[in-house]
């Protein structure tokens, strides 16, 4: 392992790039417009909670400014130590981190902690705190995996597929085609409507469940894009690029 990487894995040096991404996150927001649809967003939120919140990955890191105040949130994210950086972040902006992630086949869920995460997401619901997931299947850009549907499943709580942009943005050429706003723009907030699970649904009922979250998903991006007057990076037909993680470029304010 490289010096560069070990002293990137160092807690020292991990708490102080969460404490400085955290607050850059909050000067994005507090210096951004949104506009939110529905406008009633915060009732709905608050009558149905816990909810199970979910949105494409790559297009997460202003997902943390959706809800709304007094709302208790965790998130899952990876166990890798690469991840810790994102544990630390969340927990500045007041986020519950649930470490643990999928994967295809069993041994790689019981490897990544998958099991044990989904018992920690079932009972944090059960104590009325919403969770936020991204939905992908892992490294499969705008594909939506089982796991969010399981979980709705299981929990009879309601997923709620949302969409957080900014019109000015830098835009990165990963997997993900991941986007991060930057400040003094406006932006835009757009929540599908709630999708239930019924606690008895077949596979073929679940599919079709897994089919609309991923097209709601598509939908409430698309909106969000269109809104502000920017375009969507990660769109479908750019699902499958992949690349170094460099910045692409900006959006014009």
């Amino acid at each position: 392992m490289s010096l560069i990487k070990k002293l990137g894995r160092s807690g020292p040096v991990q708490g102080a790039a969460a404490w400085l991404a955290a607050r850059y996150l909050r000067l994005v927001h507090a210096t951004t417009r949104y506009q939110i649809d529905p406008p009633d967003l915060v009732e709905r939120a608050l009558a149905d909670q816990p909810v199970i919140g979910t949105i494409w990955h790559g297009q997460h890191m202003m997902a943390h400014f959706a809800w709304p105040p007094g709302l208790r949130v965790a998130a899952l994210i990876s166990r890798n130590a690469d991840a810790e950086i994102n544990a630390k972040l969340l927990q500045h902006l007041g986020v519950i981190p649930i470490r643990g992630s999928g994967g295809k086949g069993a041994e790689k869920v019981r490897k990544r902690g998958g099991a044990l995460a989904l018992r920690e997401m079932l009972r944090l619901l059960e104590e009325n705190v919403s969770l936020v997931l991204t939905a992908d299947v892992p490294k499969v850009s705008r594909i939506t995996g089982k796991g969010v549907v399981t979980l709705a499943r299981l929990s009879g709580r309601p997923i709620y597929p949302f969409a957080v942009v900014n019109r000015r943005k830098i835009d990165f050429s990963s997997w993900d085609r991941a986007s991060l706003g930057l400040p003094f723009t406006r932006g835009a907030i757009v929540v599908a409507p709630a999708i239930w699970v019924p606690p008895d649904a077949s596979e073929e009922e679940m599919e079709r469940i897994r089919q609309q979250v991923e097209a709601e998903l598509d939908r409430v991006h698309t909106q969000a894009y269109a809104m502000v007057g920017g375009r969507d990076p990660g769109a479908k037909s750019l699902a499958n690029v992949t690349s170094s993680p460099q910045p692409a470029g900006r959006e014009p304010r």
